[in-house]
């Protein structure tokens, strides 16, 4: 199968969705598919090979900004702007735009949903005219919904259907500055109509997705992500001091100030006093302030010495991260879409431990490696960590069936497999 898939790049920040789709296209190209990524807006970053890297960048984040504020800049010819695209300029910026917030580009939002009728219409003809010469897809996959609005030009011009992920994007619409906010909304239901099919990575999202965007549910798939296994080091759950871990983005809508707060209170406890905490994940300039306030808050705990911190590590960091813990723990407090974090600590055979709510219910009664918080607050995670570390057979039990659920049913090629499934399934073959 001839598959497109074009996926925006986060610049110098990590991006779940990102390390998402770049595994889906490795996946799908062992299998024998051809498969061309097509960047947006910035180069990815990401742990692995990219495979987007021979592709050149499209919607790249300069020309963009410049189509949305001036006007004669949008007459100019796409062969005079194009060179802001390449990548090595696009790197450059890329700190900058890791400090962009939702409520500094509302109204550019708007402009991408509405797609040929936007401001940005020449960075589209500009994608579309490079794909017709470069594939004939039998389908072309957008990463998230804040693509939708190229989605009729592309279904009309390549003639072939487009489908959709669903990744997270009611959080970024949700934060945007009215009337921008209703604005979109109401920009993306109107579009909805140009996809085939959505796909989900879990049914709380797309249910969720389904119910604000209003579409048919036959029209809904969901396909739970997966993770590449390979250099997975089991853990031996140490205890001599028992290691919380957290892995993701260091900011307070992932939960690291309420995991901290639990660490601090476990850290009371006489069986706990000398427990460490490993902080790692995506830190940008952003996230700084939110770091530094937490070292202050540990330091007058007196736990400082016991937490150590690993921002932006490489896989094999990352590996080498994971087999180090005994428990784990992103306490989101928002709507996570899935959370590919939980599998990789389940690949180490760590079991977590998660609030009840969003995704995290049905991943893990879908593995079994993990347990839930009877609530949202620094007591239930501290008590529910504890449980489950005072209970060396279940926590032996939870870690076996992490590893196992993983390997048979999490993979990142039962994922693509279950992909190619859905776009078989709106090809009618």
């Amino acid at each position: 199968m001839k598959i497109v898939q074009i996926t925006p790049g986060a610049g110098g920040m990590y991006c779940g969705g990102c390390f998402r789709d770049n595994t889906l296209v490795k996946s799908l190209r062992d299998e024998g598919h051809e498969v061309l990524m097509v960047p947006l807006y910035l180069p990815l970053t990401l742990e692995d090979v990219d495979q987007s890297s021979e592709t050149p960048i499209f919607f790249g984040g300069i020309n963009v900004f410049l189509d949305q504020t001036l006007g004669f800049f949008r007459k100019l010819p796409a062969s005079w702007t194009a060179w802001l695209n390449r990548r090595s300029i696009l790197k450059r910026i890329s700190r900058f735009a890791a400090q962009t917030r939702p409520e500094d580009v509302g109204e550019l939002t708007v402009s991408m949903l509405m797609g040929e009728d936007g401001r940005q219409r020449k960075e589209l003809d500009q994608l579309i005219h490079w794909l017709k010469g470069q594939i004939q897809p039998d389908v072309v996959c957008l990463s998230n919904a804040l693509l939708i609005g190229m989605a009729a030009e592309l279904k009309s011009k390549l003639n072939c259907p487009v489908l959709c992920t669903l990744q997270g994007e009611d959080t970024f619409l949700d934060a945007l500055p009215e009337p921008n906010r209703q604005e979109a909304w109401g920009v993306l239901k109107k579009r909805i109509t140009d996809i085939d099919a959505f796909i989900a990575p879990s049914r709380y999202f797309g249910e969720l997705m389904q119910s604000r965007l209003g579409f048919h549910a036959d029209r809904l798939h969901v396909v739970p992500n997966g993770i590449p296994v390979g250099g997975y080091q089991r853990s031996k759950l140490p205890d001599d001091p028992a290691v919380l871990g957290y892995f993701a983005r260091m900011c307070e809508a992932k939960g690291l100030l309420l995991l901290v707060d639990a660490y601090i209170e476990l850290k009371k406890l006489p069986n706990y006093q000398a427990m460490r905490l490993m902080v790692g994940g995506g830190m940008g300039p952003s996230d700084e302030p939110v770091v530094e306030a937490l070292k202050t808050k540990l330091n007058q705990a007196g736990c400082l010495d016991d937490v150590t911190w690993h921002p932006n590590l490489d896989r094999e960091e990352k590996l080498e991260f994971f087999s180090k813990l005994t428990v784990f723990s992103v306490p989101a407090l928002y709507g996570e879409t899935y959370g590919l974090y939980l599998l990789e600590a389940m690949a180490a055979g760590v079991p977590v431990i998660q609030p009840p709510h969003a995704a995290f219910p049905e991943i893990i009664e879908a593995t079994g490696g993990g347990v839930m918080t009877a609530g949202l607050s620094k007591d239930d995670l501290a008590e529910s960590i504890g449980s489950l570390l005072e209970d060396k057979t279940r926590l032996k039990q939870t870690a076996d069936a992490a590893v196992q659920s993983v390997n048979q049913s999490h993979q990142s090629i039962h994922m693509a497999k279950r992909v190619l499934e859905v776009y078989q399934s709106v090809l009618d073959i």
